[in-house]
């Protein structure tokens, strides 16, 4: 089936649109108009708050691609960097694409930011715009989507907005997923209101496994779902990227003292972590630890944490002279985990010693240094359990055998080049994703 009948099949849905359907939309925007008003007195949701609510007005668009936070934002600045123009001569004086980009988080809007103008400057084809995610009221959603008016919305992961949606499905715009997952809880969840994604279903869906893929089919049908290699293993970058940050790091970090990396540490595993370091500061009050909160705005509470158990801490952006041992450094810096990593002497990955989901311990391997999680990384499923087998993580079922493994590890560091090279060979066998959806991408963008 041609795709310019399957908008008109889509289009049609819509106009058919049930009675209870229509409710559950006015309920849902209502929802909406109490919610908002809350969301105000949200420190992580303050920022941006007129974009949210669509006070600013956004820029006409051919590209608008959704990035929900940090992770995702990196996804989408590669996916723009990959895009690449037709090479045939009709297209030889070709208007430059204009993409907007939006995230929900101040961090995605921060590493949008310091990227963009990078690929500015590269690529004169292309024009970035960059702006918070709107409130998904459908009453906000029609009037964005009116304005935006974009050729081709791509959305990744799992950002499955009911009034985005909606707006851009009567509007006739394609839209894509994306390195597509969607968890179980997720999936249940949306099942509650299948009929109604049946009628919002995206033009393609690109899942990350068969598992997802088959989540993504019951949900939304299983016409347009296919799978692809997930795209964070394009964008992992090597050692080579955190070097020179590396040295600043080399300038007050003692050479010949142990430094343990405690990276991406969530707030509910908090206490976890305050237990793995009171007892490596016991064990070997000769390291240094980095300490890496996932949000920064628990640096407050580390600071009172660290200082109600006696425990010395300096924050790292007030630190330029060489750190004793004994110390705990809170990271209040961004953009120095991989550096941290490459300089560490063992680390250990949070987000997964509660039921979390983990956070990236790739970027660990990438930087040789076999990091240590707990068991909780479902998130993270899509790297595969082969890198278990071949030693490049450590999962553990507890605190102690935490504390315990890095302690032996912070005494016999492994071979730094070794990890490496098994890291990068076990991540280049599953690289193409970026490729696969941009030629997708680019079909829909510059058809003739």
């Amino acid at each position: 089936m041609g795709l310019e009948r399957k908008i008109k099949i889509k289009k049609k849905k819509m106009r058919d649109i049930s009675f209870s359907e229509r409710f559950a939309f006015m309920l849902y925007n209502f929802c909406w108009n109490l919610t908002i008003p809350l969301l105000r007195t949200n420190s992580r949701i303050k920022d941006g708050f007129s974009q949210r609510l669509f006070k600013k007005k956004l820029p006409e668009a051919d590209l608008w691609i959704q990035a929900a936070s940090a992770g995702e934002s990196y996804l989408a600045l590669n996916f723009v960097k990959h895009l690449k123009f037709p090479h045939s001569s009709t297209h030889s004086c070709i208007t430059p694409l204009r993409i907007l980009i939006t995230s929900n988080t101040k961090q995605g809007i921060e590493i949008l930011d310091r990227a963009a103008d990078d690929i500015l400057r590269s690529d004169k084809k292309k024009i970035i715009f960059i702006s918070y995610f709107p409130f998904d009221k459908p009453a906000i959603m029609k009037k964005v989507v009116k304005e935006i008016c974009p050729k081709l919305m791509v959305l990744l992961e799992t950002e499955i907005w009911p009034g985005l949606m909606m707006a851009l499905k009567k509007r006739g715009c394609k839209v894509l997923i994306i390195n597509g997952r969607l968890t179980l809880k997720s999936f249940n969840r949306y099942m509650l209101c299948q009929s109604i994604c049946r009628r919002l279903s995206p033009d393609k869906i690109f899942a990350v496994s068969a598992r997802d893929a088959q989540r993504f089919s019951l949900l939304f049908g299983k016409e347009d779902v296919v799978t692809m290699p997930n795209m964070k293993f394009d964008n992992i970058n090597g050692p080579s990227s955190a070097r020179d940050k590396q040295k600043k790091l080399n300038a007050f970090l003692p050479q010949g003292t142990p430094f343990l990396v405690l990276g991406s540490i969530r707030s509910e595993e908090e206490k976890q972590v305050q237990e793995i370091i009171l007892h490596l500061l016991q064990k070997r009050p000769d390291i240094i630890i980095g300490l890496f909160p996932r949000h920064m705005h628990r640096i407050e509470n580390w600071k009172k944490t660290l200082s109600s158990i006696s425990i010395r801490w300096r924050l790292r952006s007030e630190t330029n002279k060489t750190v004793s041992p004994g110390t705990v450094i809170l990271w209040d810096v961004f953009g120095e985990l991989g550096a941290a990593y490459e300089t560490s002497t063992a680390a250990f990955v949070g987000g997964s010693l509660a039921p979390l989901g983990g956070q990236n311990f790739l970027e660990a391997a990438v930087c040789g240094v076999i990091p240590v999680i707990g068991p909780y990384w479902e998130n993270f499923a899509w790297v595969g359990n082969e890198i278990f087998k071949q030693g490049l993580v450590t999962s553990v079922g507890s605190v102690t055998a935490a504390a315990d493994i890095l302690e032996k590890k912070i005494k016999h560091p492994e071979q730094r080049n070794k990890v490496r090279k098994m890291a990068a060979s076990y991540i280049v066998k599953r690289q193409g994703g970026t490729e696969i959806v941009c030629s997708y991408a680019e079909k829909l963008l510059f058809r003739s």
